[in-house]
């Protein structure tokens, strides 16, 4: 790769980790901010409440991923990149200031709540034009490594996010984290947003895109879109398995390890954290194996391992008990989990020609993430508070099956030609050879 390129990959993950950081960081604040907002209570009925705000968030990735989808194959891709930016600072700054239960009643929530639908919109739109981007800025034999830092800059959002936190919990009291500490993050959030504002501002358009010439009127339309909806279902069916288990094994994890498993906050977040930098440097080691192997030898070994390890790996960290063990089975879920998290950005990209690409990975992602990876955390608290958690294990690991299905039955996508694609050819990628 080239100076410039690096430099591209540089500037779309920069923003990438910006705007994952400001998504990410009300989960990891939730247990903090969760009685701030809502009347005193059962602990996991008040989780439960900012987990659905969590979700509420998700259900508006759809529409975010068809309206900034729609300006990414439009206007280009770094039209798409300055205005998700720009949704996610006004977003981080809301829940920043957003008045408490004890001041305004519900009148907090409902600030949380737009906050939220702003986020989703915004980050609806940044999974696709960031992963478009990355797969397009790119040498075609690399698109694997240098799309994988998408993942790489999400979970650098969410390491920096836990790392303020574990400084503010080694700083701040615990009452001064409930009370007004747990606005700091955001408040960091809106700043990291502007300063990624101005980056994105000068970066450089992709070559693919430029030499684009199809489409005309209909570039970034649901027409268009329509035309090339099996691989739209594909998407939505490769991803169901992926994001459930991601975000468990992520935003999740951590009340899981201090609602559940007993370790104290601290614990649960320095366990989250470490895990976490692993799992970060593993994705351009499996991005680069992608390139020599293909894309579905890495999605099948993600799928067969989800499918049958999630049960036990969840069980036995319930049962932990102290730090070592806890992190010795998030790192060893978080390495199966990289089977799917290094690849699926370029995947996607390149199952769509250019002038539908950012609309064809944005909608059916968004819409596989409001069903499953948003739904996640409210569906193990439910099971939580039914008393039955362990249904949750099964649960992902069921959506993991899923997806193996479909991971075995797709053709392979990595030596494709992305200038050269026609309907035809992308409606050949839903069956293997």
């Amino acid at each position: 790769m080239g100076r410039e390129h690096w430099k591209r990959i540089w500037i779309g993950s920069a923003g990438n980790m910006v705007e994952w950081y400001d998504w990410f960081v009300y989960a990891s604040f939730a247990t903090y901010f969760a009685g701030a907002f809502f009347p005193d209570g059962n602990p996991t009925a008040q989780l439960m409440n900012t987990a659905g705000i969590f979700a509420v968030g998700f259900f508006m990735r759809p529409v975010g991923g068809w309206l900034l989808g729609r300006v990414g194959d439009r206007r280009g891709r770094k039209a798409a990149l300055t205005l998700t930016v720009t949704l996610m600072s006004a977003s981080a700054v809301l829940i920043a200031i957003a008045p408490t239960y004890a001041v305004a009643g519900y009148g907090g929530v409902l600030v949380l709540l737009v906050a939220r639908l702003l986020q989703g919109l915004s980050v609806g739109g940044e999974y696709a034009a960031s992963a478009t981007y990355l797969t397009e800025a790119t040498d075609p034999k690399r698109r694997g490594f240098a799309s994988s830092f998408q993942y790489v800059s999400m979970t650098a959002g969410q390491i920096v996010g836990l790392g303020l936190q574990i400084v503010l919990q080694r700083t701040l009291s615990d009452d001064a984290l409930h009370s007004y500490g747990w606005r700091i993050p955001f408040v960091v959030g809106a700043l990291g947003a502007a300063v990624v504002f101005y980056l994105r501002r000068n970066m450089l358009e992709t070559e693919v895109y430029e030499a684009d010439e199809s489409g005309g009127e209909e570039r970034g339309t649901l027409r268009a879109l329509w035309r090339h909806r099996r691989e739209a279902f594909l998407v939505i069916a490769l991803t169901m398995g992926g994001t459930v288990a991601y975000y468990t094994y992520t935003t999740y994890l951590t009340k899981y390890l201090s609602n559940s498993a007993g370790l104290s906050k601290e614990t649960a977040t320095l366990v989250s954290f470490t895990a976490l930098i692993v799992f970060a440097c593993l994705q351009p080691l499996a991005g680069r194996l992608s390139d020599r192997i293909g894309r579905r030898p890495l999605l099948i070994t993600f799928a067969v391992g989800c499918t049958f390890l999630t049960v036990p790996i969840m069980t036995m960290l319930k049962n932990a008990g102290s730090f070592w063990p806890a992190l010795g089975l998030s790192l060893l879920a978080l390495v199966v989990v990289t089977g799917y998290t290094s690849i699926n950005a370029c995947v996607k990209a390149e199952l769509f020609p250019t002038g539908v690409r950012a609309l064809g990975v944005a909608l059916p992602y968004a819409i596989a993430n409001a069903l499953f990876g948003g739904t996640a955390e409210y569906v193990a608290l439910w099971f939580k508070n039914a008393g039955a958690e362990s249904g949750f294990y099964w649960y992902v690991a069921g959506c993991a099956a899923a997806s193996l299905v479909v991971y075995l039955t797709m053709r392979e996508t990595r030596d494709l030609d992305l200038t050269r694609m026609t309907a035809s050819e992308t409606s050949t990628l839903t069956t293997a050879s």
